[in-house]
């Protein structure tokens, strides 16, 4: 059995506090898709964590955790992040396991990355440059090295090979940085991986499957980032709805039960690309002031707006979304007032669709306006005990999307997340 938590958002949507949250009720939580450009926040003994190509149930000790052969894996990030795991007096060697079908990021994919972003002048994608989307062009382009690959003779030799077909792309990009301080990381990190429990990854969990084991698939990124059904080209590389966790993991989509969807209480985004119900007001600024909006990975600020029923319900369609988690209610918790979003003016005319290509067309947001609950829930542990105003702006969201809000997070702490019956 396997139960799929992702983000229906543009990412950032609190997912890694309710996979860890989950965790306990799992015997594998394994990813299947993106690479270190996510970054999934737990707070472990009150402090905080960001994991970015692990999986969240690390910090279990009976959770087993597998990087699937959908990820695009940076050996030196892991290393890094498993540097921070230990301090926690973690062995990640425990219960950590990696797909020998895994694709490496490699330091002339990060260098790929920033110079094709530079090259696209005022016409930025919004990109990590962690080398994300070279790696996965690579992938498709069949020139990729696997993680599999790290137990061959021959890794140098196709590591040259590849290397060297990487340089004319740079030189073709006039990009002519010295990146060998990051050949240096990158093969010290290779050691490092070796290491590790590196297993053929759809045999180790369709096993498992059959022996009864419960299986959660932790998604990275969100579904309006998707590279087929996101706000192209403004996506990840990546499929990252609920259809990747059987290309991601070899599972096959019979075994799938439950499709978890993370939503914010509002809307947020990071990068360029379109984004409807963005604020550009004070509303705007006090929606990032107060969920402390901005990238656990990059830093970068989060453009922040009101929850979009539009694109969450495209979302919740094509995901087949059985049940949600609302994450940060709590920032609302100072709005005199709350609008949603119930349909777009595309070029002047009335829809409840998302349009093909967003950005070629005029959309404005259609808003419904909701009363403010104007009451701090973050100490409250019941949903007999939310404030009456909530629960309307709650039941709506519910007949809207005809998925239920099953839970509710009211805070950043394990503790803070409300079951609704």
């Amino acid at each position: 059995m396997v139960d799929v938590l992702l983000g229906l958002q543009w990412g950032d949507e609190g997912k890694g506090k309710i996979v860890d949250y989950f965790a306990p009720h799992y015997d594998i939580i394994a990813r299947f898709q993106g690479g270190p450009n996510a970054g999934h926040t737990l707070y472990v003994n009150d402090k905080k964590v960001v994991l970015h190509q692990v999986p969240s149930g690390i910090f279990h000790e009976n959770t087993t955790n597998l990087i699937g052969n959908g990820v695009v894996l940076d050996p030196v990030t892991l290393k890094r992040e498993c540097d921070t795991i230990r301090s926690f007096g973690v062995d990640y060697r425990k219960n950590l396991y990696i797909s020998e079908r895994t694709h490496l990021i490699l330091p002339t994919h990060r260098a790929l990355d920033k110079a094709s972003e530079l090259s696209k002048g005022t016409e930025k994608i919004g990109s990590t440059l962690k080398g994300i989307g070279p790696a996965y062009m690579d992938k498709t382009g069949r020139n990729g090295l696997r993680v599999g690959d790290l137990l061959d003779k021959s890794f140098t030799t196709q590591y040259i090979k590849l290397r060297l077909k990487h340089q004319k792309l740079l030189d073709s990009l006039n990009f002519h940085e010295d990146i060998s301080a990051w050949e240096e990381e990158f093969f010290e990190a290779l050691e490092f991986m070796k290491e590790f429990k590196i297993v053929n990854g759809e045999y180790f969990i369709n096993d498992r499957i059959r022996q009864g084991k419960k299986v959660l698939a932790e998604g990275a990124q969100g579904s309006m980032l998707d590279v087929d059904f996101g706000t192209f080209p403004f996506v990840t590389s990546s499929n990252t709805i609920s259809a990747g966790v059987c290309t991601g993991l070899g599972v096959p989509p019979q075994k799938i039960r439950d499709v978890i969807g993370v939503t914010k209480a509002y809307c947020t985004r990071v990068g360029g690309g379109p984004f409807p119900t963005e604020l550009h007001d004070a509303a705007g600024e006090e929606l990032r002031k107060i969920g402390n909006e901005f990238g656990a990975t990059t830093g970068r600020p989060r453009r922040c707006g009101w929850i979009d029923l539009v694109a969450l319900n495209f979302a919740c369609m094509v995901n087949g979304v059985t049940k949600l988690v609302m994450t940060k209610a709590d920032v609302l918790d100072a709005f005199d007032e709350l609008k949603v979003c119930t349909s777009y003016l595309v070029n002047g005319k009335k829809v409840d669709q998302v349009p093909f290509q967003l950005t070629r067309v005029t959309v404005e947001p259609e808003l419904k306006s909701f009363k403010g609950w104007k009451t701090d829930i973050t100490a409250l542990q019941s949903a007999g005990s939310l404030p009456a105003v909530m629960k309307q702006y709650v039941a709506f969201i519910n007949e809207y999307l005809g998925v239920k809000v099953a839970y509710i997070s009211n805070g950043p702490g394990r503790d803070q997340l409300i079951e609704i019956q």
